[in-house]
């Protein structure tokens, strides 16, 4: 080997090595942070009741602490719909209530669950958040806007009426508040995957929570 042509074989080692530990410290930390729920509030997380999306004996549960009115919740439906889309058979996602925007969060969630009576609950979920900014005004709940879109997304409103006021619904809005005091949510959405709560926040980080349940339950 000539002078040359080592010079050359080491500046381009030089080079790669270089390449190799810049990708290392400029490479995105998605590395999910989680800790799991003590025993006792397990139960807490999910409820018979609650909605359900995507494979209802899926081996791996998404459990998010949602508010209709909260513009995050908004902000995660697309990326909690893309993973439930990108594990078809392993994944599923259980909302619970958190009405932690007043009035009408509340009335929100009580068309929500009258939605599901009448099996509209997905297009009605998918209209309540596209059209969010219309009527979730804080400080004055718009609940003539809430019916009017749920309405278009085929809520029957006469029957949603009646349904709305039922004690099984009440019911359930004063359960998942329980749970979510039992469980000290103080925000949503919040995440638990299979128990573990999402404690570094962010899309990558559920995505990779969710990635490392998925194969944890593929190994055993």
């Amino acid at each position: 080997m000539t002078r040359k042509t080592l010079v050359l074989v080491t500046l381009t080692a030089v080079l790669a090595l270089f390449a190799i530990g810049a990708w290392f410290v400029s490479r995105p930390n998605v590395t999910p942070t989680a800790t799991a729920a003590p025993i006792e509030q397990q139960d807490q997380l999910v409820r018979a009741y609650s909605p359900v999306l995507g494979r209802k004996d899926a081996p791996v549960t998404i459990v998010e602490f949602f508010d209709p009115a909260c513009e995050a919740c908004r902000a995660f439906h697309p990326i909690v719909k893309q993973i439930l889309a990108d594990n078809p058979d392993d994944v599923r996602v259980v909302l619970r209530y958190t009405p932690f925007h007043g009035e009408g969060s509340e009335l929100a969630i009580k068309i929500l669950e009258a939605a599901r009576l009448q099996d509209v609950f997905m297009p009605v979920l998918e209209a309540l958040l596209e059209n969010q900014p219309t009527w979730a005004s804080h400080g004055a709940p718009a609940a003539e806007q809430i019916i009017q879109i749920a309405a278009t997304a085929g809520l029957d409103v006469n029957a949603a009426a009646t349904q709305i006021k039922s004690p099984s619904i009440v019911g359930i809005l004063n359960q998942d508040r329980a749970d979510v005091k039992a469980v000290g949510i103080e925000g949503t959405p919040t995440f638990f995957v299979n128990g573990k709560r999402l404690t570094d926040f962010g899309p990558d980080q559920l995505i990779a929570l969710v990635q490392a349940e998925v194969q944890a339950t593929a190994n055993n």
